[in-house]
């Protein structure tokens, strides 16, 4: 993801929480089996964009989704890796759940890794690959076991998971459209009745960075401004369930795989720590996650769901 520091003008618009006492109780978020998962990812190797680890990755997960969802595509399209100058193959990989419900929501992360570690503090590592075991590995360990939940118990609305290649792959300070190319391809590739993207998807949470030992969430700048709703709502479910990672503060603005999403007038947010120290070193790596801080958005995200 890219960071945007941008002044914040908007307003988050309160909502009542009258949800609060409707819709399912969700099934139970398993934290030790999503760090498995977390733990699964880095053991492939560095997931970058044209390497085995990245294809071996990839089979995994889909071979997974097919055990879990109702219908697994595979959406491949040809992003551009510009620290080889080059086009390379990736996959977009979306599992859908309660396929014939016609009201469906978005649940995505990205399950690439950044080619190398250029922001960590030696420079001589700069070249280096990394683990990206919380940039990548978190969210999609969130979204494989959300996928089991959603198996053992259907939900209320429909649910789209999204695991979107090429997000890291950017280069700071050169051309923007190099950031979230799945999620870009992805969100071109829709085709809304009537030309209304929110008749496909009444909203949107995308996860990255979650799994960090300190974990602490607090509201992405451009989702608080543009889905004010959606975010004061995800900011009452923690607050109900007394799960205090999330705090109630306006961060920065952040480039993420939201993006693309709201761009096309879906309402979606960004759940995401850019306060981890590791973000982009050779120091991203399990040891500095933990699988409480899974649990945590886990938890949240199941309460959003079976709250519709």
């Amino acid at each position: 993801m890219n960071l945007v520091r941008r002044a914040v003008s908007t307003a988050c618009v309160p909502v009542v929480a009258a949800w609060l006492s409707c819709g399912t109780v969700p099934p139970e978020f398993n934290a030790d089996r999503a760090f498995a998962d977390l733990e699964r990812q880095v053991a492939f190797g560095p997931r970058i964009p044209g390497t085995p680890a990245h294809d071996s990755c990839a089979n995994w997960l889909i071979e997974t989704m097919r055990g879990l969802a109702d219908t697994v595509e595979v959406q491949g399209f040809d992003g551009w890796l510009p620290q080889v100058d080059s086009a390379i193959p990736m996959r977009n990989i979306i599992a859908r759940f309660h396929r014939a419900a016609s009201r469906r929501v978005l649940l995505g992360a990205h399950w690439d890794t950044r080619p190398y570690a250029d922001q960590d503090p030696d420079p001589a590592n700069h070249r280096s690959r990394f683990d990206g075991a919380n940039d990548g590995g978190s969210g999609v360990a969130v979204l494989i076991e959300l996928a089991r939940a959603l198996a053992a118990a259907v939900p209320p609305v429909g649910v789209d998971l999204v695991f979107f290649d090429g997000e890291d792959v950017g280069e700071y300070g050169r051309t923007p459209g190099l950031w979230c190319q799945g999620s870009q391809h992805f969100a071109d590739a829709l085709d809304p009745p009537n030309g209304r993207y929110r008749d496909i998807y009444r909203w949107a949470v995308i996860v990255d960075m979650v799994g960090g030992k300190d974990l602490r969430l607090v509201k992405e700048g451009i989702s608080a401004r543009i889905a004010p709703d959606l975010t004061e709502r995800v900011w009452e479910i923690a607050a109900d369930l007394g799960i205090e990672v999330f705090v109630d503060a306006l961060g920065e603005d952040i480039y993420d795989d939201h993006i693309p999403l709201l761009r096309k007038g879906i309402q979606a947010i960004d759940l995401i720590d850019m306060n981890y120290e590791y973000w982009h070193t050779i120091h991203d790596t399990p040891e500095q996650c933990a699988p409480a801080s899974l649990a945590a958005v886990g938890r949240v995200v199941l309460q959003l769901v079976y709250s519709e």
